[in-house]
């Protein structure tokens, strides 16, 4: 079969989002059995109201963020199996030439369950080595006994093995219904999106069709974008804030998981759409236009949704934690209040225009050194 182990390790997004929600929910849920084992030695209403709190707390937490990041890794997914398709339509379409069923070709693709393996499995060895840290921080707080560690090996199944499971058969599934095609299709390798071709338009109108065409042939690649920026935007500002509502060790996990999330789509989303239109912008150069008529067709398409997603952050953050200290933390004592922070706000923002425009900037540039030889060779 055309998939292979090595297509898998490309999946490289799949892994890093894996991860980072394996991270979190094995710590958080860990952390809550161990204290659902303690649940008989609270003695006085001050504590039982801070271990209400921190039990509903490990369960939006892991919903919340757990959920979130299963999503997107869902998405992520099927745009790597829709991609592999489109661009292995030409082998695929020899196989179903030759007799090969949908499933069969289909069931190839649950290799990229590895992807999902190696991810799970790193998250939840990281989140062992966060976890001393991480419970000493809340039994310093004082309101019940220390909360001892034990390692439960049911998250392994939980967190590990059923996930791998699940996605693998997903991606069986999601590759069926993309090979149901005629091979036909496949062998002539015909585009899903038809471009119109118009003729007499100045520079400038070109330049803004392409980039409306290059937005409507990458519609999934508008999320990531927005995702990217989403991460950026709430995860900067959350880890700002937990030095006062949780821990520096809160903050500055929520600090990297947001880094790695935002820079790891962002790369994802932006090579993909470069590489993509790789032909389109060897032509656009032979034509005379330069990196920055190509950089605004390519890429500045994108600009609105990146701002959109920062917006979307930042209110998600606020309401997040607004949610957690008005009414999962309700009544608790000692909890100070929470308003949002607008110094903190326009920092990140500064930060984020910074590091998005810096990146589209950089990626424009690149564009000159695209091998027109080898490129209209092909």
């Amino acid at each position: 079969m055309i998939v292979s182990i090595k297509d898998s390790v490309k999946l490289f997004g799949v892994s890093v989002m894996t991860c980072c929600a394996v991270t979190v929910c094995s710590l958080f849920l860990n952390y809550y059995l161990d204290l659902k084992e303690i649940a008989g030695l609270i003695d006085n209403p001050r504590s039982q109201a801070m271990y209400d709190a921190q039990i509903m707390s490990s369960k939006v937490t892991c919903g919340v963020s757990g959920g979130c990041l299963a999503i997107t890794t869902l998405v992520m997914l099927f745009f790597y199996i829709k991609h592999y398709i489109n661009s292995h339509s030409r082998e695929i379409g020899i196989l179903k030439a030759l007799g090969y069923s949908d499933f069969r070709i289909a069931k190839g693709f649950s290799v990229f369950g590895l992807s999902v393996f190696v991810g799970c499995l790193l998250g939840y060895l990281l989140s062992f080595t966060l976890i001393p840290g991480f419970y000493a921080a809340q039994n310093d707080k004082g309101y019940y006994p220390d909360v001892p560690i034990h390692i439960h090996w049911g998250l392994f199944v939980l967190l590990v093995i059923v996930p791998t499971a699940v996605f693998a058969l997903i991606a069986v599934s999601h590759s069926m219904i993309k090979l149901h095609q005629p091979c036909v299709n496949l062998l002539k390798g015909i585009a899903k999106t038809k471009g119109k071709n118009r003729d007499g338009k100045d520079k400038k109108t070109f330049v803004a069709e392409m980039r409306s065409s290059v937005l409507r042939s990458r519609k999934t690649l508008v999320f990531f974008i927005v995702f990217s920026a989403f991460c950026f935007s709430s995860m900067m500002q959350m880890s700002a804030s937990m030095k006062d509502l949780a821990s520096e060790m809160s903050g500055f996990m929520i600090f990297i998981i947001g880094v790695v999330l935002a820079f790891t789509t962002l790369y994802i989303a932006v090579t993909t759409v470069v590489r993509s239109n790789q032909k389109n912008i060897a032509m656009m150069r032979v034509f005379g236009y330069d990196s920055a008529d190509c950089k605004r067709a390519v890429l500045d398409g994108y600009r609105p949704a990146a701002y959109i997603g920062f917006v979307l952050g930042t209110v998600y953050q606020y309401g997040l934690l607004k949610i957690m200290i008005e009414i999962v933390f309700a009544g608790v004592e000692g909890v100070p209040d929470y308003e949002f922070d607008f110094p903190v706000c326009f920092i990140t923002l500064a930060v984020f225009i910074a590091v998005y425009e810096g990146v589209m900037f950089a990626y424009g540039r690149s564009m000159k050194r695209i091998p027109l030889k080898q490129i209209m060779s092909e």
